[in-house]
């Protein structure tokens, strides 16, 4: 069994997580917390187990001491548009290859 205090402030933070996701996504849903498995076991805590109301805890793969809120929406969608904005841009015309000590600024 974990430290009643460490259990505590782990609860604390997440319901913080949850409101202030809830606060910058109004149209997402959260369901979950996402923790490492190692702290899962550490905290004595269960997959499925619900510690806030409709927020259960989930494993993956992330970072031990690290958390994460997990909804059904789409964060990444910013980046998604970004990556669809990237050119490749390729020179037709090639420029000389100027080295150290060749060129106007001698010094």
């Amino acid at each position: 069994m974990a430290d009643t205090g460490k259990i505590a402030k782990n609860l604390e933070r997440f319901a913080q997580a949850v409101a202030a996701h809830d606060r910058e996504n109004p149209t997402h849903t959260a369901y979950g917390i996402g923790l490492a498995h190692f702290d899962m076991e550490r905290l004595g805590l269960d997959e499925g187990e619900e510690i806030l109301p409709g927020i259960t805890i989930q494993a993956d793969n992330g970072v031990t001491g690290n958390f994460r809120v997990l909804c059904d929406g789409e964060h990444d969608e910013s980046e998604t548009e970004a990556e669809e904005e990237v050119v490749e841009a390729i020179s037709r015309q090639s420029l000389p290859v100027i080295g150290p000590g060749s060129g106007p600024y001698e010094g």
